[in-house]
């Protein structure tokens, strides 16, 4: 379970899609019964009804705690830090393989996060046409729809969707089954784009070398303060859209600043998709990254 919303599950089903060009969609379904058995306390009949296209009747006895869906909300919290601990256990666990993975081809992993409507799908976009010195990969995560992708592979850029259904986040087995579809390359860039969310991203290493925020002027300058989870646990922060400045009430100093205030050791760089500019900047950093993978 997501710690906040409760989204999570410890072995979701993962089945993948090609369309005739080639291109793979990952879909999620949140299919994990991990019920626990042992402290019975009643019995009745018990029907599950899914939209999996299967249902199963069965007698069985059961306390209501289930680890992983929970219908008591009235769960200890002992028990619920138990269970939130064991499933970002299990995500290290595969997050260090896909790490692994990554330093073995030299490759360099970046995980993109920020609020929806930060525009990083479009300055990730305007990235990949700029960036033509190492080659590049990009693992698109949405709740439904290929359109990001589809927006990506418009670049030049191989491109995989992962679509998470009802899940807030992408997590570090959702990243090691596309790998599988989309093998990184030696000395190259992988392109993370979690699904817009400033909360539960934030606890899920995917075996990424570094988190970048994306942060546009049409949100708040106290982003950084009401999610400061996020921010802490970003290297860098891309202040974006910053061509619509002349037309927003946005103080971009005081959003930098409120970004060093809960993570003094993060960079800050100013870009806009539309007009370029920090572009050169980005690129520098992302770069940078890589020499340092690559050693």
């Amino acid at each position: 379970m997501c710690t906040t919303c409760g989204c999570g599950h410890s072995g979701p089903h993962m089945h993948e899609t090609v369309d005739e060009n080639g291109n793979v969609t990952i879909t999620v379904h949140d299919h994990d019964h991990d019920h626990d058995h042992h402290d019975h306390d009643h019995a009745h009949p018990h029907t599950h009804d899914h939209d999996h296209g299967h249902s199963h009747d069965h007698e069985h006895t059961h306390d209501h705690a289930h680890p992983e869906h929970s219908h008591d909300s009235s769960m200890p919290a002992g028990r619920a830090i138990a269970v939130e601990e064991d499933i970002l256990a299990r995500n290290n666990a595969i997050a260090d393989r896909n790490r692994a993975k990554f330093a073995a081809r030299h490759a360099l992993a970046l995980n993109l996060v920020s609020s929806p409507g930060s525009g990083k799908t479009e300055l990730l976009a305007a990235t990949l046409r700029t960036v033509k010195e190492f080659p590049t990969a990009v693992i698109e995560g949405d709740q439904e729809t290929a359109n990001d992708a589809e927006r990506i592979r418009a670049t030049g850029a191989r491109a995989l969707q992962i679509n998470t259904g009802k899940g807030c986040h992408l997590d570090a087995a959702m990243i090691e089954r596309a790998l599988e579809a989309l093998p990184v390359e030696e000395n190259s860039v992988l392109f993370i784009e979690n699904v817009g969310n400033l909360v539960c991203p934030a606890e899920f290493d995917l075996g990424e070398a570094a988190k970048v925020a994306i942060l546009s002027v049409t949100e708040g300058e106290d982003k950084p303060l009401k999610y400061p989870d996020m921010f802490r646990a970003s290297s860098l922060v891309l202040l974006n859209k910053i061509d619509l400045l002349p037309y927003v009430r946005f103080d971009a100093d005081k959003a930098e600043a409120n970004v060093l205030r809960v993570n003094p050791r993060a960079k800050v760089i100013r870009v806009s998709a539309t007009t370029g500019e920090g572009l050169e900047k980005w690129i520098a950093w992302v770069k940078a990254q890589l020499v340092l993978a690559s050693l």
